[in-house]
């Protein structure tokens, strides 16, 4: 994760920077990022580039601080609080979805803290399905059925789930297996029912090719249609995939920063390679080379093709694949 650190007082410092080294060594990108900014602007910069958050310090400032920044489970990042002695770990925002909880344990585990998680599935010991999503890289694309799938296990009710693919393991406690069109938690690529908690692995591959200069608003409103035509959400979407030449691509480019995912290219060779058969286009072959830009970019790393090659408004074409997950019910951080 990419954490940024603050502290108030020379011994919260300390703390904070041997942490921030600790984390650093456990694969995290973590720094002291406070810069002699005001806690407030702090707090506002770090919601916007970062994934989590870890003030070093009583937990009033540390809310003052983000409650202006505050705007969905879904969208909040991780935020985290600890005394400056280090004992104890507290988890206050995006406990699952953001991975505050997961975070919390791991700092104390570093620090030989106290992790304190006051989430209501933790404490009794339930199943909890967003912070499950969240180890399984799934994206949960209507993060407000969490409620209702939650409220029925705290209240010893059992929660149906279909998955697409196997799911590793035994089953938790209050789960039992359902159709797909009975399951009140389906995990696929492709759109339930509105009533039904959706769960859609991240590793779907948008290969997408445009003229020179075609606008990001014009890349954004083609892939939106061209997913939503088939079912398909847009938080599934773990790259943007096209030919090398296209690297440089403006839109492109700012398309993947706006979705905060990679622009993964392939040379021409690479593309002509992918086994299959493709929609050829002659001028296609001519400008680029490869007689198919955007569905062998889509399956240059294999997969299952979600989406056939279309053509969209200004000359913008997309495919989509996918590569299967690999899902289980063991714990998984």
């Amino acid at each position: 994760m990419k954490l940024e650190l603050i502290a108030f007082t020379r011994r919260g410092e300390a703390l904070a920077e041997r942490l921030a080294g600790l984390l650093c060594r456990t694969g995290h990108q973590a720094a002291c990022t406070r810069e002699g900014l005001r806690v407030e602007d702090w707090a506002v910069r770090a919601f916007q580039r970062s994934e989590g958050l870890v003030f070093v310090g009583a937990a009033g400032i540390a809310v003052r601080a983000i409650a202006p920044c505050v705007r969905h489970k879904s969208l909040d990042p991780a935020v985290v609080v600890l005394d400056e002695g280090g004992r104890f770990v507290i988890p206050i925002l995006s406990g699952h979805l953001g991975g505050a909880n997961d975070l919390a344990r791991e700092i104390a585990g570093l620090l030989d803290a106290q992790a304190v998680i006051t989430t209501a599935t933790d404490v009794n010991g339930v199943f909890s399905v967003d912070q499950w999503a969240r180890r399984q890289n799934l994206a949960v694309c209507n993060p407000q059925k969490i409620l209702e799938v939650s409220s029925a296990l705290l209240a010893g009710k059992s929660v149906t789930v279909w998955s697409r693919w196997p799911v590793a393991g035994q089953m938790p406690a209050g789960l039992r297996p359902a159709g797909r069109e009975e399951a009140q938690v389906v995990v696929d690529w492709v759109r339930p029912g509105a009533e039904t908690l959706w769960l859609c692995p991240r590793t779907i591959r948008l290969g997408m090719g445009c003229r020179r200069g075609t606008a990001v608003e014009t890349l954004e409103r083609a892939a939106l249609a061209a997913l939503d035509g088939v079912g398909l959400p847009q938080q599934g979407v773990s790259r943007i995939c096209t030919i090398d030449r296209k690297g440089d691509e403006p839109g492109l480019l700012a398309l993947c920063r706006g979705w905060k995912i990679p622009l993964t290219t392939y040379s021409e060779e690479e593309l002509a390679g992918v086994p299959g058969a493709f929609p050829a286009s002659e001028f296609v072959r001519q400008i680029t080379g490869v007689d198919n830009v955007c569905q062998r970019a889509a399956l240059a790393e294999g997969g299952e093709l979600l989406m056939e090659k279309r053509i969209l408004a200004d000359g913008v074409t997309a495919a989509v694949a996918a590569l299967p997950p690999g899902l289980t019910w063991e714990e998984k951080r």
